[in-house]
């Protein structure tokens, strides 16, 4: 059986619909209950709920818990999926990358245009293809969202198209 580490940092593919204030908002973890709806028979996913906000309120000292986080667990040598927000996605993955120049396995960072349990999310789409990718690709750091593979100094975001795109 092969491991997957999984890092949640919030964004949007875990944001819920507030009734009492009409907003959507980052305020539990969601990803593990979404992976028990999967049938990973040899994959054990492993998840660290490492924060739990919209990515546009990622300040530097979240982004360097996020690299240290990514620290501790390489020296297992198992793939990393970090779910996180869209806008700042690539800014993280750059972070990451500029840390650990040599990495041992793959990263990948994905997340989600619309929330988890939403009508039309893809954020389950993009969670399931990280765990795929992860274990296909070689060491390095990756946006892999909407059935597309990006290394992380080559993309990014189209707010009018929706998705990602090389950069």
């Amino acid at each position: 059986m092969r491991t997957v580490q999984v890092i949640t940092t919030g964004g949007t593919i875990e944001k819920v619909y507030s009734e009492q204030s009409g907003e959507v908002l980052n305020t539990t973890n969601k990803i593990g209950q979404y992976l028990q709806h999967l049938r990973l028979p040899d994959l054990d996913v492993q998840v660290t709920p490492l924060m739990n906000k919209d990515s546009l309120e990622m300040s530097g000292e979240d982004r360097a818990e996020l690299v240290a986080e990514v620290g501790k667990l390489l020296p297992l040598k198992q793939p990393i999926v970090v779910t996180h927000g869209t806008d700042t996605m690539v800014e993280s993955g750059l972070a990451i990358e500029r840390a650990f120049p040599s990495l041992p396995v793959p990263i990948i960072l994905t997340g989600a245009m619309r929330p988890l349990g939403f009508e039309k999310s893809d954020g389950l789409q993009n969670l399931t293809e990280s765990l795929f990718a992860a274990r296909l690709l070689s060491p390095g750091v990756f946006v892999v969202i909407h059935g597309q593979v990006f290394p992380v100094a080559h993309v990014r975001k189209d707010r009018e198209r929706g998705t990602f795109v090389t950069a």
